[in-house]
This record gives structure tokens, sequence and C-alpha cells, in this order.
């Protein structure tokens, strides 16, 4: 068996690739990476990101990154750009250009085409003497580690850097521009991790059914016959003005079983000064308050009214649970 052999290997790899991410954050110019977010900060146009071979897979995940996070950007592969889409690189636009040794023959035509038109450049690479680190306005230097390949040839070390490097620098333009929470949730709507950023207003869009609704004298029959027909698990207890007094759950109608149940109002059921929510708060932050407070139910409030009656069911059966 060849498992120890295997994880060997594995803890060698892993070994080498942060040691390179460690000299890498030692090697880091202050002035010199300010310098690149600043230019990015600046950029009007769009962040467009190059890089031939493992360098452009890293390069599409850098600019997917810069996207999202507030720097509209997007990767052109050099060799198309060659063939017409040079056209994408307009002015007022930034190019990231990714080569481990600045020597990749596909970036010499964007590089003098930027030279011309005074489009700046941001070089990552491990060569700033190289024919890219030349042409860059700003090089963020990769220290020369070597790969993690046996052979010294697939790159491994040098593309962890890279996408580091990268991350570092999507992540400082991000906190310059103040960039929030709510503001990554706006561009990344999709998935679980889109779902945990929405608001409950997102949410109410797809639950439109309003709250079943119960005055503070309504007997305690009417209770029953509207939580049943309601279908929600709850209901509402408004006072004259339709302003939200209390709630009552089917949890507050078993604990009140009694032979006087039925003498007794919503008035006498309900729970008062409920926890509501408002359009704005996040659905992830109503999630929490309703498992640490042990509830089921809450209602959306507008001007102390209810307009909505969010349910933890309804909120697994929707995915974001």
């Amino acid at each position: 068996m060849d498992n120890q052999k295997d994880l060997n290997t594995a803890q060698t790899v892993i070994k080498a690739e942060a040691n390179a991410l460690h000299q890498l954050a030692g090697a880091v110019d202050g002035p010199t990476f300010s310098n690149a977010v600043q230019c990015l900060m600046d950029t009007r146009g769009h962040c467009i990101v190059l890089g031939v071979g493992k360098s452009g897979h890293i390069g599409r995940k850098i600019a997917a990154t810069l996207a999202s996070t507030g720097t509209p950007s997007f990767f052109v592969h050099p060799a198309e750009a060659s063939h017409g889409d040079l056209g994408m690189v307009t002015a007022g636009s930034t190019v990231v250009a990714i080569s481990n040794s600045g020597e990749s023959r596909e970036l010499v035509d964007v590089l003098r085409y930027c030279t011309k038109r005074d489009i700046p450049i941001i070089a990552i690479t491990c060569r700033p003497g190289s024919t890219l680190g030349k042409a860059a306005n700003i090089v963020l230097a990769l220290p020369e580690v070597p790969e993690a390949c046996p052979n010294g040839l697939v790159p491994t070390t040098s593309m962890a850097m890279t996408l580091a490097m990268g991350d570092a620098l999507a992540i400082a333009v991000m906190q310059r521009r103040g960039f929030t929470a709510a503001d990554f949730g706006d561009r990344h709507p999709g998935g679980k991790l889109g779902l945990q950023l929405q608001r409950v207003s997102d949410w109410m869009q797809t639950r439109r059914a309003p709250p079943p609704k119960l005055a503070l004298n309504a007997p305690a029959k009417d209770v029953l016959g509207t939580i049943t027909k309601g279908r929600m698990g709850c209901a509402a207890v408004l006072d004259e003005d339709g302003r939200l007094t209390g709630i009552i759950t089917d949890g507050d109608l078993r604990r009140a079983i009694a032979p006087d149940f039925f003498d007794k109002t919503a008035a006498d059921l309900m729970t008062a000064s409920p926890y509501t929510v408002t359009r704005q708060d996040r659905v992830s932050d109503v999630i929490a308050q309703l498992t640490t407070r042990r509830i089921a139910n809450v209602f959306v409030v507008e001007n102390d009214k209810p307009v909505a009656a969010m349910h933890l069911k309804d909120l697994l059966e929707d995915g974001y649970l």
C-alpha cells in the first residue's frame, strides 16, 4: 500500500505552499501595494485581468473576486486579445497582468497596446526585470520559491502566491471602498451564501400572504378558527388602530387548554410585545434570533402593523436553512 507515501507527498506539497505564502507575506512592499490599490480605486472603466495557462485560471478567479467586491472586472485571454479582444481594453481601464516568468509571449501585444494608450498595468510576477515587469506601471513581486512539484516544473507554489496576492489586492480595495456585506449580497443573490445575505424584503417577494389577524376582544373560538384557517401556526393580535399588540401561536393554545378556555379572549391568550422584524433585516439575523429565542414565528412590521409572518418551516422550505 502506498498510503503513507501519498500522505507524505500531500503534507510536503501543503507545507511547501504554506511556506511560500509565509515568505510572500514578508515580501510584500507596502508602498507598492498601496499604489496598486489606489490604481484600482482610480479606475473609471473596468479592471481587465490577463494570464496564460495556470496563471489564466488564477486570473479568472481574481477577476471574479474583484467584481464581487465592488471593482467591475473581467478576464481576457491574451491570445484572444491579439485577435480582436483588445477592443475590450479601453481608456479608463486598468490591466492586471499575471505571469510567473514575466515572459509569456501572448502578453506582448497587450503590453504594447496598453503602453501606447497610457492604460495602467499592474503586474503580478516573480521577475520584476522581465518583459512584463519592465512594461508595468506597478509590479507586485512574488518571491522566487521552488515549486512543490518534485521536477520543479508544475506551477504550484507560484500559483498559491499569485492567488493570495490577488485576494489581498481585492480585499484591500474592498476595504478602501467601504464595501459592506449588503453590497456583497446585492452582487451575490444566488446559492446558499446569497440566501443568507438576503433581506426580509427579498423573502417577502415570494411569501406575500398577510398574517392572520385578531382583535384584542376576539373570543377563544374565533382564535382557534383564525389560526387554523390561516395555516401559519400563529395570529397577530391588534389594537383598535391595527397596531400589533401580541401574538398567539399553536403553542400558546395548547398551554392555555383548561375548562374555562372558551371563556377567554385573544388578550388573555396572547404573548404581549412579541419579537418583530422589519423588511430591512437580514434573513440570517432573523434565523439566528428565532433559534436563540427558541421560537418558530415572527411578524414583519411596518409602522407597528404586521404585514407578513415568517415561520421556520417556510424558511427551511425556501432553502434558507
